[in-house]
């Protein structure tokens, strides 16, 4: 990889980091986007992975006094359950499948009735968007819509949206980068200073996030959260759409 390349890769990483420490959410969206069109699938989502792990995992460092670890131990029994099923499935996404999805998934989070959202503080409710996350994680790299409204159903405040999910997110991140570094044999082996990037490039930007989500309050978190998910989730739609085409010769 270039060191141009490696430059905006780079930049990209920080703002997105920067972003989803303040909201929790969008950054690794826009981050799986980006890599996506610029790698194969396999090695977008293993960086992706990895960028997400350490971005996340600082999150719930900074802010563990917050975390529901009841829902987070829910949350990552889901995972492996849904994990073990896909060792033996393996199944890879085009680039055009994987952005319709991550287009459409906030749209089908809201639609779900309330019945099916769960509760972000009860265990059981971690342990089914456990599996329901991880599944979308392995085919579309993100479960961030989903999962986000998972928690802003429930009366969390912003800090303990950001710390809980922050937990959940390592646990599916690192099992999703497992997968795809280690379980799949023909996937690349991710170049070392890419990853050592990647990790630098997430600290940075979640470091930077706290005192502006410090500073927010969470009427302000909520209206924006949603209102940034919408448009990037319109964006991978339409990105979607026009890879779709091109595959089908339209």
């Amino acid at each position: 990889m270039s060191v141009v390349l490696i430059a905006l890769v780079c930049f990209v990483m920080v703002s997105t980091s920067f972003l989803s420490g303040i909201f929790g959410m969008a950054g690794g969206m826009i981050l799986v986007g980006v890599l996506v069109t610029m790698l194969p699938v396999q090695d977008a989502m293993a960086l992706h992975g990895v960028t997400q792990l350490s971005s996340n995992l600082w999150r719930a460092t900074l802010w563990w006094r917050h975390v529901r670890w009841r829902t987070a131990g829910g949350y990552l029994g889901g995972c492996l359950i849904v994990l073990g099923v896909w060792t033996v499935w393996q199944l890879i996404p085009t680039k055009a499948v994987a952005l319709l999805m991550l287009g459409a998934l906030p749209f089908a989070g809201r639609l779900l009735p309330d019945r099916l959202r769960g509760n972000p503080e009860r265990a059981r409710g971690g342990f089914a968007y456990g599996v329901l996350c991880m599944s979308m994680m392995l085919l579309t790299g993100v479960a961030g819509p989903v999962l986000d409204q998972f928690f802003l159903n429930g009366t969390l405040d912003r800090r303990e949206i950001i710390a809980t999910k922050g937990v959940c997110q390592v646990a599916g991140h690192g099992l999703k980068t497992l997968y795809f570094s280690s379980l799949i044999a023909e996937s690349a082996v991710l170049d070392p200073v890419l990853v050592g990037v990647a990790i630098t490039a997430s600290l940075l930007g979640t470091v930077l996030a706290k005192p502006v989500l410090q500073a927010m309050s969470d009427t302000n978190y909520r209206l924006w959260a949603v209102r940034i998910i919408t448009v990037v989730s319109v964006i991978y739609l339409g990105q979607g759409g026009w890879l779709l085409f091109q595959d089908l010769g339209l």
